[in-house]
């Protein structure tokens, strides 16, 4: 295990550029007009840089390292856990001490949006973590696979059903259906549970592209 949290040192280090772009956006980010984004929901934006970082920069300089492909793989999902643990664990402290501070304005947090805060907000933290580390995940294997046919046929995939599905109303519904599920889901353990079990599932995934993935 010493090598794999050598990984996730390396993985948290050279992600540094998201941490600083992520803040940066948070601290800076001003909204007009009556309704506003909370500041906390855009730490979420760290969960979408940070894969891009681990796939592209990260895998070939530890391969090059002499790191395994094994603790690559457990270091990715331990570092995702542990964003997803952080990002949540950051809007949920905005979301209490930061956003009633407005009182001129309505702060709109996607904590609310989703109806996660209806379980209070300690279930809330972790079904937001929960749908953060499904987020990574899913970018994870999906950047994975951008050089191999599979990956672009999966791109074509799901850039048909955007296309399909959206202005098809029984299709948009299925659609509109499945992000609820995910998302907007106000129910506790089911939505727990749906994520982990595609988190799981997209992992497994990942590990059979990892096996195929080259320098």
């Amino acid at each position: 295990m010493t090598s794999v949290f050598a990984v996730v040192k390396r993985l948290l280090a050279s992600n540094r550029l998201s941490f600083i772009i992520t803040a940066l956006v948070v601290l800076c980010a001003t909204s007009s007009g009556d309704t506003v984004l909370s500041n906390g929901n855009y730490t979420w934006l760290l969960a979408v840089l940070s894969p891009f970082f681990i796939v592209f920069y990260d895998f070939p300089k530890l391969m090059r390292l002499g790191a395994s492909k094994r603790d690559y793989f457990l270091g990715c999902l331990i570092s995702y856990g542990f964003l997803a643990f952080c990002i949540s664990l950051v809007n949920s402290l905005v979301h209490l001490a930061v956003d009633p501070a407005y009182p001129a304005q309505t702060v709109i947090n996607m904590m609310d949006v989703c109806g996660w805060t209806e379980n209070g907000i300690a279930i809330a933290g972790i079904q937001q973590m929960c749908f953060l580390l499904l987020v990574m995940v899913f970018l994870h294997v999906l950047l994975s696979m951008q050089a191999h046919w599979y990956g672009w046929l999966t791109d074509a995939a799901l850039a048909a059903i955007i296309c399909v599905f959206t202005p098809v109303a029984p299709l948009r519904s299925v659609l509109s259906g499945f992000f609820r599920v995910i998302m907007l889901n106000g129910s506790a353990l089911p939505h727990i549970g749906v994520c982990l079990l595609l988190s799981a599932a997209l992992a497994l995934a990942g590990l059979a592209v990892l096996k195929r993935k080259t320098l």
